[in-house]
């Protein structure tokens, strides 16, 4: 069976959908069905390359149809070859970005070194000229101007016959992420009046494609923060969805390099976190929404920001980048199926790869990849263009991400004979239930992606509903051999023959034998229908325990979800103790050292008071002395005081005249 769109229904966790149910718009055509058609209404296809890398068999056909690409200048280089353009060449410019449609290189924007630029030029690799693309200007039905700000470190996405400009730092400045569509054609820009929870303003970051929904990831704000976000846009409903994811993602980064491979599996590699220069690898299963970082072999890459990547089939090639004080020309290859590095080339350091803010397309065929850079700063803004031919034989064919199927490998085993016998012998309900299970394509599982992801967010999903994609292809096949079973079979082939048979024998001989056939096969069809009807039952009790399996399951999910929420409330309340433990300890801390502050006084004061005591024992010493000898000085009037009475009274008493 075909690789296909990875995405599982039961397992692809989105947040908050419920308030876009209501939406008509979350209704197309679901993008990873196969191209059947060479043109479509909605420009889906006619891509030479996909952001993701993926070259897709219609796709190279019309590649390789409307492009020239066997001239000497696209033969296989040893090296980064620097070629030579004509027409209206742009301004040398960095931080721009550029996408191919077919055999045109669309380059937007950039920064001149001066300022930041607004223009969209196309490069046509079939004639190697430039031409200005001229948009013409008129107002959006919401009053808008269709003319695009200058900007700098945005995304260009290729969605059909038109170019998806998507964030990027902007003058005039905006707080959400814009989302703008450029129709080659025409030359017509338009914006596009987004929903949902649009993301924050951003620049550096990466964003991959996989039918009609964009991935952005990371990059950095306005104010210079690091982000590390995942979120999902619906080209067909304008609709902006954030992704949950399970696991450890990517820490904080910008100017990294991302790729989608058989969208299912988005890988991050490199870019600028807040302190450092990384080289990780990283990957998320669109199947599980489950992060794991990637060990890889072989060499092992230097660390690197603002290098340039493209995916063709298994093999990613990436270029340039470097930290903040040294630049790496090298062109790497990783392949993603192994997760081995190798180095493809290393060119001269005057090469493209080695500056700033370059950009990078690739052109994936079935027998070599070419790679096209264009522009960056080194000492000054460039306008050089140069490309890397290699020949890839052997992994073109994993380059279809949706092949068509051999059909051969459905066909019975038995003879023509028997499938006619069985065929007309088949009930005719039956046939008829077949031919409407063909006819219909609800029975045939032909859901949009945007349905099932409606139904996983409002948690229906019994029945069919949670099937995987891959398993509806696989439905769709099994309806596509229906239909050739009920073919109509030519019945003047197998008269005639019959009628030789008939020639050739007794008749009689011939009546008895087609009777007795007749028999057995109804016998035949009576036990072949009790051996269907069999099935049938035993599928609705397969169905039923596989619904029941269904609602255990979530049970079981509901109950882990619980578990995970009181885990995470004692986790809080843990953190809660640790910071009371943490207090405790911190006020225990300052209780001792008001302790020894105190104890220090109060030997001070002891010795202060001490000092006092004997103070007052010398003082009262001194008194007592004091008392003493007032006392003998009191002894000694009073003896003086006695003398003089004495001597008084002994004088005589003068006589009187």
């Amino acid at each position: 069976m075909p690789k296909m769109f990875g995405f599982s229904r039961r397992k692809m966790k989105l947040g908050r959908l419920k308030s876009h149910q209501g939406d008509s718009l979350h209704a197309p055509r679901s993008p990873v069905r196969p191209v059947k058609r060479l043109s479509q209404s909605n420009g889906e296809n006619l891509i030479a390359t996909s952001v993701s890398g993926r070259i897709d068999e219609l796709e190279c056909q019309y590649s390789s149809a409307t492009s020239d690409y066997n001239g000497p200048v696209f033969d296989h280089t040893d090296n980064w070859t620097a070629i030579s353009t004509e027409g209206d060449r742009p301004a040398p410019r960095f931080s721009h970005a550029a996408a191919m449609i077919g055999s045109k290189m669309v380059v937007v924007g950039g920064d001149s070194g001066h300022h930041l630029l607004d223009d969209t030029r196309i490069l046509s690799l079939d004639k190697l000229t430039w031409a200005l693309a001229s948009p013409k200007i008129y107002l959006s039905p919401s009053g808008r101007s269709s003319k695009i700000p200058a900007c700098k470190g945005h995304c260009l996405v290729p969605w059909g016959k038109t170019i998806i400009l998507v964030g990027g730092k902007t003058e005039p400045s905006s707080e959400r992420v814009s989302v703008w569509s450029f129709d080659v054609e025409t030359e017509c820009w338009s914006r596009l009046e987004a929903k949902g929870e649009i993301p924050s303003a951003r620049s550096g970051h990466t964003v991959t494609r996989a039918g009609q929904h964009l991935f952005l990831f990371g990059g950095e704000n306005s104010k210079g923060k690091k982000l590390n976000d995942l979120h999902m846009f619906d080209l067909k409903s304008s609709t902006w969805l954030p992704l949950r994811y399970k696991g450890t993602g990517p820490s904080s980064r910008s100017n990294h390099v991302a790729a989608l491979h058989e969208d299912r599996n988005l890988f991050i590699f490199g870019g600028h976190s807040k302190s450092k220069t990384l080289n990780d690898l990283y990957s998320l299963d669109f199947e599980t929404m489950v992060w794991s970082r990637i060990k890889t072999r072989g060499i092992h890459p230097s660390p690197r920001a603002g290098c340039c990547g493209a995916l063709c089939g298994n093999k990613w090639y990436i270029s340039g980048g470097g930290s903040m004080k040294k630049r790496h020309a090298e062109t790497i290859v990783l392949d993603v199926v192994r997760f081995e590095w190798s180095e493809c080339v290393t060119p001269p350091g005057s090469s493209i790869t080695s500056n700033k803010g370059f950009s990078m397309v690739s052109l994936c065929q079935r027998d070599r990849v070419v790679l096209v850079a264009f522009g960056g700063n080194r000492k000054e803004p460039s306008d050089k263009v140069e490309i890397l031919a290699q020949f890839q034989n052997d992994h073109a064919m994993s380059w279809r991400s949706a092949p068509d199927t051999d059909r051969s490998s459905y066909q019975d085993e038995y003879p023509l004979s028997n499938k006619v016998t069985r065929l007309y012998s088949f009930d005719s309900v039956a046939r008829h239930s077949l031919a409407s299970a063909v006819q219909d394509p609800e029975a045939s599982g032909r859901r949009s992606f945007s349905d099932t992801l409606v139904e996983v967010a409002n948690g229906s999903g019994s029945g069919n509903g949670s099937v995987s994609l891959r398993k509806q292809f696989s439905q769709e096949e099994e309806s596509s051999l229906a239909q050739k079973l009920l073919r109509p079979v030519d019945d003047e082939k197998i008269r005639g023959s019959f009628q030789e048979k008939v020639r050739v024998s007794n008749p009689s001989e011939v009546y008895q034998s087609h009777d007795a056939k007749i028999t057995n096969l109804i016998k035949r069809n009576h036990l072949l229908e009790e051996q269907l009807q069999a099935l049938l039952e035993s599928k609705e009790t397969v169905e039923k325990d596989f619904n029941v399996a269904v609602k255990a399951k979530e049970e079981v999910e509901r109950r882990l979800e619980e578990a995970l929420k009181e885990v995470q409330l004692l986790k809080e309340k843990v953190s809660g103790l640790e910071l009371a433990q943490e207090e405790a300890n911190s006020l225990s801390n300052s209780v001792h050292s008001d302790n020894v502050r105190l104890e220090h006084q109060v030997a001070y004061l002891k010795a202060v008071l001490d000092g006092t005591w004997k103070e007052l024992d010398t003082t009262r010493r001194v008194l007592s002395g004091e008392r003493t000898r007032a006392m003998q000085l009191q002894n000694e009037l009073y003896h003086i005081k006695h003398r003089y009475q004495t001597m008084e009274n002994r004088a005589p008493t003068p006589r009187k005249h």
